[in-house]
């Protein structure tokens, strides 16, 4: 099956990349002068909106105030060419999707992350009563490489996207910060960073692995007296999970106010 990408920014190039893994019949519709670097670099073909959208499988990958105009302008083509159809806009409903594609088409919404880029995605879906098992199954087995998608109802995908979809940013934030403390204890950059990531990666696939709560994890770190429950002390004297509960609650409503622009 042939995909085309309408849009390729971060996530776009992310979702492309992993897939030209498993497949190079991919082409890559975008403006911007970096696109058609990408297209090259990834192996992929370039061209026009209308090229992608003749694809048997389009991924929407632009902009969620983006969406409903891309879609004005291929109404003729996807009418002619019923493909799948795949959403990343945050916010938009499968129920906008085919009001503003104007036509009966099977589609996918889906809220990836960027770590995609190196197959370590979380990718949570829904689809439309027009998806049938077959055509699900092949597009996850084409995506495989991209991390690990799971299905999820439509009502909670905003939800998703503020955990999900914003999480690596703020989880980017929380390593750099640990970063510039150990610098600040001494350690060389390079190495602070480095710690920093693979203490995070270490932390979160013991979560995966043993299914344990993570404060009884946190609780097997934190030695009576020792050096961790005072760093721990320090971050509820911050506000530290208030503050990280606010921000996902904040993504989250921003999430459902973009569907609505």
């Amino acid at each position: 099956m042939k995909y085309g990408f309408i849009g390729c920014g971060n996530m776009g190039g992310a979702l492309a990349r992993a897939l030209t893994k498993t497949t190079r019949d991919v082409i890559i519709s975008d403006p911007s002068p970096l696109a058609k670097e990408f297209a090259a670099d990834a192996g992929c073909e370039y061209g026009s909106n209308d090229q992608a959208a003749r694809c048997e499988r389009v991924f929407l990958a632009v902009k969620p105030h983006i969406v409903e105009g891309a879609l004005a302008q291929l109404r003729p083509v996807l009418k002619a060419n019923k493909p799948l159809l795949i959403s990343m806009a945050a916010g938009v409903t499968i129920a906008q999707i085919e009001s503003w594609a104007g036509t009966e088409l099977p589609v996918i919404r889906i809220m990836p992350n960027t770590p995609a880029a190196v197959g370590k995605g979380m990718i949570t879906y829904c689809t439309n009563d027009l998806v049938d098992q077959r055509v699900l199954e092949d597009f996850l087995n084409d995506m495989a490489l991209a991390g690990t998608f799971d299905r999820l109802d439509e009502s909670l995908m905003d939800a998703a996207t503020a955990v999900t979809g914003c999480g690596p940013a703020f989880m980017y934030m929380f390593m750099e910060a640990m970063a510039d403390a150990g610098v600040a204890c001494g350690l060389p950059r390079v190495k602070a960073q480095y710690y920093a990531a693979a203490t995070m990666a270490g932390a979160a696939e013991m979560v995966l692995q043993t299914g344990e709560h993570p404060g009884v994890l946190k609780d097997a770190v934190c030695s009576p007296g020792g050096s961790t429950i005072v760093g721990v002390r320090t971050l509820e004297e911050h506000g530290f999970r208030g503050a990280v509960m606010d921000c996902v609650d904040n993504a989250f409503i921003r999430s459902k106010e973009l569907g609505k622009k």
